[in-house]
């Protein structure tokens, strides 16, 4: 018995067929029995999942997920491990669905990265928004009246980090702001939507790989992320938005409505940033971003030491942190991480303690 349920596999059986005689061989069919056993897992997987859900099961006795190849990859997170490239039926805007237009192969950390960066630059709605990943940590992100000024402002943050880094836009990207993406050697560019002229501006630039979605992922729709262990994984639903409603002031002195806003922003990005994270935003823009140490005061410092670099990049005399907002992923176990943000200029702090 030779079991066929896969398309692609119709030409392949033909052939099969034609040079054997009208039979087929034991290793074709062993081949093909995989996939059927594989498809019919999936669908058991789709069932049970569904089950779940009918019956508010978050995290049922077992749980199955089931995924289809997209891509084997030259290599994994180092030259010397075999990676592959799954995607589920989520069917999520993103790395997933999106069509890439030109450039090279995406390696295992291009995927990675880009997904990070999508993932942030999609938080934010209302204005053109761009972020900047670097090794999975946002380097630079903005808003803006357009994605041109989210992109320089994006880019000010962290010039020296942003170099090899993926860009993310939230709208579709202009052939202006694709003629500032040119100048700066990046990876990956992501965006819902590239115009036709700002295409043509990246065929110049022939190994850039150059990614469109066709539309953004809901920031605030229902899902579960996952995360390998030895012996088994984590599952845990998607991190929620914060609202100002849900901030609760704790001293005499109230956030002003700018404050208030930037440190919704902070607080956002704060979200997408490894632990330890600091962040420190002026204005819709980061200005210092400290992530991924083990003390939360080494993450202020370096914060605020980024932000103080900007500053000098820019020609700038004082600080960009000073008067500006924080945030931490984090609450603070001592006083001293607090004074590191205070002595460097800021004025107000948002924090889960």
């Amino acid at each position: 018995v030779t079991v066929v349920v896969d398309p692609g596999d119709y030409g392949r059986l033909i052939e099969e067929i034609a040079a054997n005689g009208g039979a087929t061989t034991a290793d074709f069919r062993t081949r093909l029995a995989a996939k059927a056993y594989a498809r019919t897992g999936s669908y058991d997987a789709a069932i049970s999942s569904w089950f779940a859900g009918e019956l508010g099961e978050t995290f049922p006795d077992t749980t199955v997920m089931a995924g289809s190849l997209k891509q084997v990859l030259r290599y994994g997170e180092n030259p010397h491990q075999q990676a592959a490239f799954y995607t589920n039926a989520e069917k999520r805007p993103g790395i997933a669905t999106a069509s890439q237009l030109q450039g090279k192969e995406l390696s295992f950390n291009n995927l990675n990265d880009t997904d990070a960066a999508f993932e942030l630059v999609a938080e934010f709605t209302e204005q053109p928004a761009c972020v900047i990943v670097k090794h999975a940590n946002p380097c630079g992100v903005a808003i803006g009246d357009d994605l041109a000024g989210a992109y320089k402002r994006a880019l000010a943050c962290d010039t020296e980090s942003a170099f090899g880094g993926i860009l993310a836009f939230n709208r579709e990207l202009d052939a202006e702001t694709a003629a500032l993406c040119a100048d700066l050697f990046a990876e990956v560019i992501i965006a819902p939507a590239i115009a036709d002229d700002a295409k043509a501006v990246f065929q110049a630039k022939k190994n850039l790989r150059v990614l469109e979605t066709g539309a953004l992922p809901d920031a605030r729709a229902a899902g579960m992320t996952v995360r390998s262990l030895a012996g088994g994984y984590l599952l845990q639903n998607r991190d929620a938005m914060l609202t100002s409603d849900e901030l609760k002031v704790v001293t005499k002195r109230q956030p002003t409505d700018a404050e208030m806003a930037d440190l919704l922003f902070a607080f956002t990005v704060c979200k997408h940033v490894k632990s330890n994270a600091i962040i420190y935003v002026k204005d819709g823009a980061t200005v210092g971003v400290g992530a991924g140490q083990m003390s939360r005061v080494n993450s202020s410092r370096i914060a605020a030491w980024k932000a103080a670099d900007a500053a000098r990049v820019a020609g700038d005399a004082e600080s960009w942190a000073i008067g500006s907002v924080v945030a931490s992923d984090a609450f603070f176990p001592f006083r001293d991480g607090v004074d590191v943000l205070a002595e460097a200029g800021a004025t107000a702090i948002a924090q889960p303690g």
